[in-house]
């Protein structure tokens, strides 16, 4: 249905909305004709799902059902709907190319996270620790903070905490701004 519905532009990310037929209406105070030649007029060729949430991300309603655009693209390339969450690469939320589209588990997701903003170090995972005057590195690994170690050194400290986000399979994007 997704597909009799919505067009979709792999190289843009961007839905538009595909001229109806009069089965998809229903007969009411006006005939389901009429209804559909209305609805072709208003929307059909038209970019569908351009509103924001103020989370971010482009959503429409399909049918009064409200979703959320980079899950309907996802149905619409693959053939089904995820059951896990879509993670944008890049971190850009209205970013929907499908090579910036994956389906990820909550952990791997958390993996591709931009830098929480009361960062103060500029790193994922480093701090100063004022009571031995050192970077304290920890990374988290199925929901637990892990104790990496404590570094003389800031550029010591990011060292080994990429090292650490290669070995726990943490994304090249993983702290980005």
């Amino acid at each position: 249905m997704l597909r009799k519905l919505l067009r979709y532009e792999p190289d843009t990310g961007r839905l538009f909305w595909r001229e109806r037929t009069p089965d998809m209406f229903e007969d009411g105070a006006r005939s389901a004709k009429h209804s559909c030649g209305i609805w072709n007029s208003k929307y059909a060729n038209k970019e569908a799902f351009t509103a924001l949430e103020f989370s971010g991300y482009a959503h429409g309603r399909i049918f009064n059902v409200l979703f959320k655009a980079h899950r309907v693209i996802f149905a619409l390339h693959y053939g089904f709907w995820p059951t896990n969450q879509i993670d944008h690469i890049n971190g850009i939320k209205t970013d929907n190319r499908i090579s910036n589209l994956r389906e990820v588990t909550n952990s791997e997701n958390q993996r591709n996270a931009k830098r929480r903003s009361d960062n103060k170090s500029g790193a994922c995972g480093v701090s100063w620790h004022e009571g031995t005057g050192k970077w304290q590195v920890r990374i988290k690994v199925d929901g637990r903070d892990k104790y990496i170690g404590v570094f003389d050194l800031f550029d010591d400290a990011v060292a080994a905490r990429k090292a650490a986000d290669v070995e726990y399979g943490y994304h090249s994007n993983h702290g980005r701004y």
